[in-house]
């Protein structure tokens, strides 16, 4: 056997497929699923090594699926085959750390030891010293990247033939919808690839990052892949490089979204403007809007700029809890739901309980009337009205307050007996929040 004319070791090859069988997966367009290929895997991973090192390996089409976005509308997703996920993930494992040498210590998406919460932490405290942000949304950002351009910053980092070569041919990797249909590509990057993010990564660094810290430093960003927000300190400022900044995408093939790119003032009670077009911005599953806060000290109520779950984040909530079948399976009992849906409530409220966690408490109670319309079918004594159902979940959280991941934060069921009209607590904070929002110039 030949020296083969590219070094890739065995042992590389083994390590990317541990790290794809670890994060599973579904299979790509040869419909090799991971079982399938976990029982005859020595022989496919010595195929990927034998044709990564000779340079024959081509990558195949990618599977081209749609899935549902929040906001509306759907987000295509490039699912690649096993096979493909492990040659990419062997070239990854290849670039990633001299990448991530050059990384802004503003980029948080996809990156290890950096995730979406460190993101936010960093844009609330910073929304409190700067007056003004930029809401970014590049229009079609991985639909859309450059290939020349793209491939001449990986250039930069890496000299590689075989890693250019290989990138050079993924970028290029037809889609494959699920008629049959093939879609050449010329441009940009799919999502769901394994290689995708770390490139996407790569182009906002130099299209977005170091261009930002050249010409404005003193204009703090945070960025998580391609949802970003940049803090400026006057009106005139944040004009002047929301429209540099427009130019400049526009250099690197890219297009700031007309209608979702907005100038947004962080409206509190220590800034006095009162009329501007926008008073809130969306970042990462948050809101971040005026307020009610409470002073740790003096116990003061006053309008403070904070983030909290966002609207479209408890729609996407509310669906997933529709379609539930087990809500709806009247023979089951409250400790099977609880084993069923618990999971799934925890990583909503790792995720968005860290900031306002109030507003979390409170849209929960949807998940509470749920509880109790199952309840109603299940038990007849409950179909009299929506109070009893709800009382006897009242009862039920006293009695076994960890049984549901929500009733751990507070969420507890509404009890009928003890519904007081007076304006304390979350109330009142809900009160002055939806004041300030209606009413940018209201403090307390």
């Amino acid at each position: 056997m030949g020296a083969k004319p590219f070094e890739i070791s065995g042992e590389t090859v083994y390590k990317a497929y541990r790290q794809v069988r670890s994060r599973k997966g579904a299979g790509g367009v040869d419909k090799m699923s991971l079982a399938d290929f976990d029982k005859d895997y020595k022989r496919y991973l010595y195929r990927i090594w034998n044709r990564m090192s000779s340079g024959s390996y081509m990558a195949p089409s990618v599977k081209l699926v749609e899935i549902p976005k929040k906001g509306g509308g759907l987000r295509p997703l490039g699912i690649p085959t096993i096979c493909d996920r492990i040659a990419q993930t062997v070239v990854k494992m290849c670039i990633e750390d001299r990448f991530e040498k050059i990384f802004h210590e503003d980029s948080y998406g996809y990156r290890s030891n950096r995730n979406a919460h460190q993101a936010l932490a960093k844009a609330k405290v910073r929304c409190w010293k700067k007056d003004w942000v930029i809401d970014l949304d590049i229009k079609g950002f991985f639909d859309n990247i450059p290939h020349n351009l793209l491939m001449k910053a990986v250039g930069k980092h890496c000299n590689e033939k075989w890693v250019l070569l290989y990138i050079g041919r993924w970028l290029v990797a037809p889609l494959e919808k699920e008629n049959g249909e093939t879609v050449a590509r010329t441009k940009g990057v799919p999502q769901g690839s394994v290689i995708g993010p770390l490139l996407a990564n790569l182009y906002l660094h130099y299209c977005m990052d170091v261009w930002l810290e050249r010409n404005y430093p003193e204009c703090k960003f945070e960025r998580y892949a391609d949802d970003a927000i940049i803090h400026c300190s006057s009106e005139q400022k944040v004009m002047e490089v929301k429209q540099r900044l427009e130019a400049r995408m526009q250099e690197c093939g890219l297009e700031l979204h007309p209608e979702k790119t907005k100038i947004v003032y962080c409206k509190d009670s220590n800034r006095k403007r009162t009329a501007t077009e926008h008073v809130q911005f969306d970042f990462l599953g948050y809101t971040f809007m005026p307020r009610s806060a409470q002073h740790s000290v003096r116990k003061e109520w006053f309008t403070s700029w904070l983030p909290a779950v966002s609207k479209k984040a408890m729609k996407s909530m509310n669906g997933k809890m529709r379609s539930w079948s087990i809500l709806r399976v009247s023979s089951c009992t409250l400790t099977d739901i609880a084993k069923a849906i618990n999971p799934i409530v925890k990583g909503w409220i790792n995720y968005y309980g860290k900031f306002y966690k109030s507003k979390l408490k409170d849209f929960m109670h949807t998940l509470n009337v749920k509880l109790a319309k199952w309840a109603r079918r299940k038990y007849k004594s409950l179909r009299v009205s929506d109070n009893k159902a709800m009382n006897w979940l009242y009862k039920v959280s006293q009695e076994s307050p960890n049984l549901l991941a929500h009733w751990t934060i507070g969420s507890i069921p509404s009890n009928g007996n003890n519904n007081k009209s007076r304006m304390t607590g979350d109330r009142h904070v809900r009160f002055c929040e939806n004041i300030g929002a209606a009413m940018p110039g209201f403090t307390r």
